[in-house]
């Protein structure tokens, strides 16, 4: 068992004053029986009314919207969570994809989380499985063995990818981060027929020097009749653990976005995450990464470029 306390800071700049900005987030830690919620707040610029509710993953989702003119946006969730994952290896279980058919007609949920993506390369996929040998093997194997593969065999490299990379791609890079072992992982266990999910959260740093420790971190969780869902890190090649704090899980990693938004104006915008992390024993944990955002238009840097040129001309 361990409690954290993390705070996580979402930080935008524009270059130019806009407006209207709304917004949708999914920064509330999951409860559920391996994690308590102690205590959690958000805090947000402007102290906008944030309505929540849940969606269709059982995630709370709050939506907010702030009109007036502004030309910087903070979101600070701050947090206390207790996790205690009992069974760090699950049980030696004999079931297997056969036996879940009848748990796939009675269940509308796993049917969301069985399909895999449409993509081009579905037969390297379908060959990596059969390099793995899924016949005859448990629900419990075939995940363990995918998972492995897809540590020792496709590179964490930051940097190489962004959150509009496809499946396609990663499978001809071989590299990525979290999120993209993630993906990869859920094309294999959900073309050999096991419902998986993607799972956005934290990995809290250790002693071991995890990959992805301090940040938001992505992992699977799949499903067995016997045990329920049951969580795997593709990127460390290990069981969640402890430190694994959940947000939220979706089909992938759109389901779990933790922020997204538009608003009205011409503006060049920058954005940067901060996760600060607490122990117990007082020891604090921080890493700042600046996000690289979708590029605008030609047309809109067109418009932006003519705005900077009138202020110069002005001052």
């Amino acid at each position: 068992m361990a409690i954290f306390k993390i705070v996580h800071l979402t930080k935008y700049q524009y270059s130019w004053p806009i407006k209207e900005s709304i917004n949708e987030i999914r920064l509330f830690p999951h409860n559920f029986e391996s994690q308590d919620v102690l205590q959690h707040q958000l805090v947000i610029s402007n102290n906008p009314i944030v309505e929540i509710s849940k969606d269709a993953f059982g995630n709370r989702v709050g939506n907010f919207n702030t009109l007036e003119a502004h030309t910087e946006m903070t979101i600070e969730s701050r947090m206390i969570v207790r996790v205690n994952h009992s069974l760090k290896i699950p049980e030696i279980d004999a079931t297997t994809v056969n036996d879940l058919e009848k748990e796939k007609e009675k269940s509308i949920e796993l049917l969301r989380y069985c399909y895999p993506k449409v993509i081009d390369k579905q037969n390297k996929i379908e060959r990596i499985l059969k390099k793995i040998d899924c016949k005859n093997k448990s629900i419990i194997e075939i995940a363990q063995q995918c998972n492995e593969y897809v540590f020792k065999n496709f590179t964490y490299t930051k940097g190489i990818t962004n959150i509009e990379t496809t499946l396609d791609e990663l499978l001809e890079i071989k590299k990525g981060v979290c999120q993209d072992f993630a993906h990869i992982l859920l094309q294999l266990l959900r073309t050999a027929g096991i419902p998986s999910r993607y799972v956005s959260g934290y990995v809290c740093p250790n002693d071991s020097g995890l990959r992805g420790e301090g940040a938001t971190h992505a992992w699977v969780e799949f499903y067995t009749p016997t045990q329920g869902w049951l969580g795997l890190d593709p990127t460390n090649n290990i069981w969640t653990m402890d430190n694994h704090v959940k947000l939220s899980v979706g089909r992938h990693f759109e389901d779990c976005t933790l922020v997204k938004g538009t608003f009205k104006g011409l503006s060049k915008q920058t954005l940067s995450v901060s996760v600060s992390i607490g122990y117990e024993d007082g020891r604090q944990f921080e890493e700042i990464n600046n996000v690289k955002l979708q590029a605008v238009s030609v047309e809109q840097q067109e418009q932006i470029k003519h705005l900077e040129q009138e202020h110069q001309q002005q001052q």
